[in-house]
Protein backbone atom coordinates (compact mmCIF):
# COMPACT_ATOMS: atom_id res chain seq x y z
CA UNK A 1 0.00 0.00 0.00
CA UNK A 2 2.80 2.49 0.85
CA UNK A 3 5.60 0.89 -0.70
CA UNK A 4 5.92 3.13 -3.71
CA UNK A 5 5.86 6.05 -1.23
CA UNK A 6 8.67 4.41 1.17
CA UNK A 7 10.63 3.73 -2.28
CA UNK A 8 10.10 6.89 -3.71
CA UNK A 9 11.13 9.02 -0.18
CA UNK A 10 14.80 6.87 0.77
CA UNK A 11 15.84 7.17 -2.86
CA UNK A 12 15.44 10.68 -3.38
CA UNK A 13 16.34 11.54 0.54
CA UNK A 14 20.09 9.35 -0.26
CA UNK A 15 20.43 11.18 -3.47
CA UNK A 16 20.23 14.32 -1.81
CA UNK A 17 22.81 13.21 0.99
CA UNK A 18 25.13 11.59 -1.77
CA UNK A 19 24.97 14.98 -3.51
CA UNK A 20 25.89 17.36 -0.62
CA UNK A 21 29.18 15.78 -0.89
CA UNK A 22 30.01 16.37 2.87
CA UNK A 23 30.17 13.74 5.81
CA UNK A 24 26.79 13.14 7.61
CA UNK A 25 25.53 11.86 11.01
CA UNK A 26 23.77 8.51 9.37
CA UNK A 27 21.53 8.15 12.31
CA UNK A 28 20.13 11.63 12.40
CA UNK A 29 19.18 11.47 8.84
CA UNK A 30 17.90 7.90 8.88
CA UNK A 31 15.58 8.73 11.42
CA UNK A 32 14.34 11.99 9.76
CA UNK A 33 13.77 9.53 6.94
CA UNK A 34 12.00 7.11 8.86
CA UNK A 35 10.01 9.85 10.84
CA UNK A 36 8.74 10.96 7.63
CA UNK A 37 7.42 7.95 6.64
CA UNK A 38 5.65 7.03 9.28
CA UNK A 39 3.93 10.48 9.55
CA UNK A 40 2.91 10.09 6.26
CA UNK A 41 1.57 6.65 7.02
CA UNK A 42 -0.87 7.28 9.74
CA UNK A 43 -1.31 11.41 9.77
CA UNK A 44 -0.94 11.50 5.75
CA UNK A 45 1.69 14.35 6.66
CA UNK A 46 4.19 15.10 4.24
CA UNK A 47 7.27 17.80 4.39
CA UNK A 48 6.07 21.05 6.15
CA UNK A 49 5.98 23.22 8.93
CA UNK A 50 3.80 20.74 10.67
CA UNK A 51 6.26 17.55 9.77
CA UNK A 52 9.04 19.90 11.40
CA UNK A 53 6.87 20.70 14.63
CA UNK A 54 6.53 16.98 15.30
CA UNK A 55 9.64 15.79 14.71
CA UNK A 56 10.97 18.60 17.27
CA UNK A 57 8.27 17.86 19.70
CA UNK A 58 9.26 14.06 19.46
CA UNK A 59 12.73 14.15 19.79
CA UNK A 60 12.56 16.55 22.91
CA UNK A 61 9.98 13.98 24.57
CA UNK A 62 11.75 11.00 23.40
CA UNK A 63 14.92 12.57 25.58
CA UNK A 64 12.75 12.47 28.84
CA UNK A 65 11.70 9.04 28.37
CA UNK A 66 14.52 7.74 30.64
CA UNK A 67 15.25 10.67 32.50
CA UNK A 68 14.82 11.26 35.76
CA UNK A 69 10.97 12.21 36.65
CA UNK A 70 11.89 16.21 37.54
CA UNK A 71 9.16 18.06 36.37
CA UNK A 72 10.75 21.59 36.94
CA UNK A 73 11.91 23.96 33.75
CA UNK A 74 14.74 23.36 32.54
CA UNK A 75 15.03 19.18 33.00
CA UNK A 76 14.38 16.67 30.35
CA UNK A 77 11.53 15.47 31.76
CA UNK A 78 9.65 18.71 31.63
CA UNK A 79 10.37 19.73 28.38
CA UNK A 80 9.01 15.90 27.43
CA UNK A 81 5.93 16.41 29.11
CA UNK A 82 5.53 20.11 27.73
CA UNK A 83 6.81 18.68 23.74
CA UNK A 84 3.90 15.82 24.21
CA UNK A 85 1.34 18.30 25.44
CA UNK A 86 2.12 20.12 22.08
CA UNK A 87 2.49 16.62 19.89
CA UNK A 88 -1.43 15.76 21.16
CA UNK A 89 -2.73 19.08 20.52
CA UNK A 90 -1.70 18.71 17.09
CA UNK A 91 -2.48 14.95 16.60
CA UNK A 92 -6.43 16.40 18.33
CA UNK A 93 -6.71 18.74 15.45
CA UNK A 94 -6.32 16.28 12.99
CA UNK A 95 -8.72 13.72 14.48
CA UNK A 96 -11.31 16.27 15.01
CA UNK A 97 -10.59 17.42 11.24
CA UNK A 98 -11.34 13.46 10.35
CA UNK A 99 -14.75 13.37 12.55
CA UNK A 100 -15.83 16.16 10.80
CA UNK A 101 -15.32 15.28 7.41
CA UNK A 102 -16.44 11.28 8.18
CA UNK A 103 -20.02 13.12 9.62
CA UNK A 104 -20.28 15.92 6.40
CA UNK A 105 -19.45 12.68 4.46
CA UNK A 106 -16.53 14.14 2.69
CA UNK A 107 -15.15 12.21 0.43
CA UNK A 108 -10.84 11.93 0.89
CA UNK A 109 -7.84 11.34 -1.65
CA UNK A 110 -6.28 9.15 0.73
CA UNK A 111 -7.25 6.78 3.67
CA UNK A 112 -4.09 6.43 6.38
CA UNK A 113 -4.33 4.65 9.44
CA UNK A 114 -5.50 7.52 11.47
CA UNK A 115 -9.15 7.00 9.35
CA UNK A 116 -8.98 3.74 9.95
CA UNK A 117 -8.44 3.79 13.94
CA UNK A 118 -11.69 6.48 13.83
CA UNK A 119 -13.03 3.66 12.03
CA UNK A 120 -12.12 0.33 13.76
CA UNK A 121 -14.57 -1.11 15.96
CA UNK A 122 -14.27 -4.11 18.36
CA UNK A 123 -16.43 -7.27 18.58
CA UNK A 124 -18.96 -5.88 20.26
CA UNK A 125 -18.80 -2.86 17.69
CA UNK A 126 -17.14 -0.74 20.08
CA UNK A 127 -14.92 2.19 19.30
CA UNK A 128 -11.92 3.96 20.05
CA UNK A 129 -11.99 7.15 21.76
CA UNK A 130 -9.87 10.43 21.12
CA UNK A 131 -7.48 9.45 23.59
CA UNK A 132 -6.79 5.71 22.74
CA UNK A 133 -6.51 6.94 19.07
CA UNK A 134 -3.39 9.47 20.02
CA UNK A 135 -1.90 7.12 22.70
CA UNK A 136 -1.74 4.48 19.38
CA UNK A 137 -0.18 7.11 17.04
CA UNK A 138 2.33 8.43 19.41
CA UNK A 139 3.59 4.87 20.62
CA UNK A 140 3.93 3.89 17.05
CA UNK A 141 5.74 6.99 15.70
CA UNK A 142 8.56 5.82 18.53
CA UNK A 143 8.42 2.22 18.09
CA UNK A 144 7.71 2.84 13.63
CA UNK A 145 10.79 4.93 13.15
CA UNK A 146 13.00 5.16 16.20
CA UNK A 147 13.70 0.99 16.15
CA UNK A 148 13.75 1.10 12.39
CA UNK A 149 16.20 4.01 12.52
CA UNK A 150 18.86 2.09 14.78
CA UNK A 151 18.59 -0.79 12.75
CA UNK A 152 19.28 0.51 9.58
CA UNK A 153 22.39 2.00 11.50
CA UNK A 154 23.63 -1.45 12.78
CA UNK A 155 22.54 -3.16 9.44
CA UNK A 156 24.56 -0.67 7.45
CA UNK A 157 27.87 -1.43 9.65
CA UNK A 158 27.69 -4.51 10.12
CA UNK A 159 27.66 -4.71 5.92
CA UNK A 160 30.44 -2.79 5.95
CA UNK A 161 32.61 -4.54 8.35
CA UNK A 162 31.52 -7.79 6.47
CA UNK A 163 32.28 -7.52 2.66
CA UNK A 164 31.13 -11.14 1.61
CA UNK A 165 27.86 -10.54 3.24
CA UNK A 166 27.52 -7.15 1.68
CA UNK A 167 27.93 -9.02 -2.18
CA UNK A 168 25.88 -11.77 -1.28
CA UNK A 169 22.91 -9.24 -0.38
CA UNK A 170 23.69 -6.84 -3.01
CA UNK A 171 23.65 -9.79 -5.92
CA UNK A 172 20.11 -10.99 -4.34
CA UNK A 173 18.92 -7.64 -5.07
CA UNK A 174 20.73 -7.45 -8.12
CA UNK A 175 18.96 -10.67 -9.61
CA UNK A 176 15.73 -9.57 -8.55
CA UNK A 177 15.47 -7.03 -10.74
CA UNK A 178 16.74 -9.03 -13.67
CA UNK A 179 12.93 -10.63 -13.45
CA UNK A 180 11.23 -6.70 -12.41
CA UNK A 181 9.73 -4.72 -14.75
CA UNK A 182 10.78 -1.18 -15.35
CA UNK A 183 7.05 -0.07 -13.77
CA UNK A 184 7.51 -2.66 -10.45
CA UNK A 185 9.49 -0.52 -8.39
CA UNK A 186 9.70 -1.98 -5.61
CA UNK A 187 6.85 -4.10 -4.11
CA UNK A 188 5.39 -7.06 -2.05
CA UNK A 189 6.74 -9.45 -4.49
CA UNK A 190 9.92 -8.21 -4.71
CA UNK A 191 10.75 -8.41 -1.17
CA UNK A 192 9.46 -12.29 0.00
CA UNK A 193 12.30 -12.76 -2.46
CA UNK A 194 14.89 -11.60 -0.36
CA UNK A 195 15.50 -14.49 1.35
CA UNK A 196 19.01 -13.49 2.28
CA UNK A 197 18.32 -9.97 3.22
CA UNK A 198 15.79 -10.87 5.31
CA UNK A 199 18.38 -12.81 7.47
CA UNK A 200 20.79 -9.86 7.27
CA UNK A 201 18.09 -8.04 9.10
CA UNK A 202 17.26 -11.04 11.61
CA UNK A 203 20.37 -11.33 12.16
CA UNK A 204 20.98 -7.55 12.97
CA UNK A 205 18.12 -7.51 15.22
CA UNK A 206 19.43 -10.80 16.84
CA UNK A 207 22.64 -8.78 18.14
CA UNK A 208 21.99 -5.16 18.85
CA UNK A 209 17.94 -5.50 19.35
CA UNK A 210 16.92 -1.43 20.08
CA UNK A 211 14.20 -3.65 22.49
CA UNK A 212 16.31 -4.76 25.39
CA UNK A 213 13.18 -6.18 27.19
CA UNK A 214 9.30 -6.34 27.74
CA UNK A 215 6.93 -6.66 30.37
CA UNK A 216 4.77 -9.37 31.05
CA UNK A 217 2.02 -10.43 33.63
CA UNK A 218 1.50 -14.01 34.75
CA UNK A 219 -1.97 -14.86 34.34
CA UNK A 220 -1.83 -18.30 36.79
CA UNK A 221 0.61 -19.09 38.55
CA UNK A 222 3.63 -20.86 36.61
CA UNK A 223 6.90 -23.08 37.52
CA UNK A 224 9.67 -23.06 35.52
CA UNK A 225 13.30 -24.23 36.06
CA UNK A 226 13.09 -24.55 39.72
CA UNK A 227 10.88 -21.40 40.03
CA UNK A 228 7.44 -20.55 40.71
CA UNK A 229 6.20 -17.61 39.15
CA UNK A 230 2.91 -16.49 41.71
CA UNK A 231 -0.40 -15.29 39.67
CA UNK A 232 -0.55 -11.61 39.14
CA UNK A 233 3.91 -11.27 39.45
CA UNK A 234 5.54 -9.06 36.27
CA UNK A 235 8.04 -10.76 34.81
CA UNK A 236 10.66 -9.20 32.52
CA UNK A 237 11.18 -11.24 29.02
CA UNK A 238 15.48 -10.49 28.86
CA UNK A 239 15.83 -10.86 25.25
CA UNK A 240 19.30 -10.59 24.99
CA UNK A 241 19.33 -13.37 27.47
CA UNK A 242 18.13 -15.40 24.71
CA UNK A 243 19.92 -13.71 21.55
CA UNK A 244 23.26 -14.09 22.88
CA UNK A 245 22.84 -17.51 24.53
CA UNK A 246 25.59 -19.41 23.08
CA UNK A 247 23.93 -22.19 23.65
CA UNK A 248 21.66 -21.44 20.82
CA UNK A 249 23.53 -19.27 19.03
CA UNK A 250 27.46 -20.20 18.60
CA UNK A 251 29.77 -17.39 18.75
CA UNK A 252 26.65 -15.27 19.46
CA UNK A 253 28.45 -11.55 18.53
CA UNK A 254 29.92 -12.78 15.41
CA UNK A 255 27.79 -11.92 12.68
CA UNK A 256 26.42 -14.68 10.62
CA UNK A 257 23.13 -14.29 8.55
CA UNK A 258 23.68 -17.33 7.34
CA UNK A 259 23.42 -19.29 11.02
Amino acid sequence: MYQEYIEDVIVSSLDELAKAKKPVEFLTEIRKITFRIIMFIFLSCEVGTLLETMEKDYTLMNHGLRAMAINLPGFAFHKALKARKGMVKIIQGIVDGRRARNEAQISKERTDLTDMLIETEDENGNKLDDEEIIDIILMYLNAGHESTAHATLWATLFLHEHSECYQKAKAEQLEILKTASPEEGFNFRGTKQMEYLSKVIDETLRIVNVSLYSYREAATEVKISGYTIPRGWKVMMWYRGVHLNPEYYPDPKEFNPSR
